[in-house]
């Protein structure tokens, strides 16, 4: 059987079987349609933490580099200017935010931004006819 959820009721409905002796665990696993596996990890939750489901966080994954405070600074500074090279805003972003980073996680950022090349020429050209 694979991966399925199982609903918070039915695993504490199986808690309260187990606990008052009304059925046996056999009957329980057969009636829950728990492997023995799921059930004692379920057992275990409860004994450890008073509930049946873990509350993990949720936040995955690696954490990023830049916060939104540095993304923020980096898309003022393409506003100011849009002809800064990345290295260059390598350089801005240290001594500005004080935050080292390697230009990669700079362009990828400003990816996630919805900046890209096109966007900066407009930039660049808007900035040209309002001098």
């Amino acid at each position: 059987m694979g991966f399925r959820k199982i609903s918070r009721d039915v695993k504490l409905a199986a808690i309260r079987l187990h606990e008052r002796d009304l059925l046996s665990l056999r009957n329980i696993l057969d009636s829950c349609g728990f492997s023995e596996r799921t059930w004692f990890r379920i057992l275990k939750l409860w004994r450890e933490t008073g509930d049946v489901v873990n509350h993990r966080p949720t936040l995955r994954g690696r954490l990023r580099a830049l916060d939104h405070e540095d993304i923020d600074c980096l898309l003022r500074l393409i506003r100011q200017n849009p002809d800064y090279f990345l290295d260059e805003l390598t350089h801005l972003l240290a001594t500005n935010q004080f935050i080292s980073v390697h230009f990669t996680t700079i362009f990828r950022e400003l990816e996630r931004a919805n900046v890209s090349y096109k966007k900066l020429k407009r930039i660049a050209k808007e900035r040209n006819e309002t001098l």
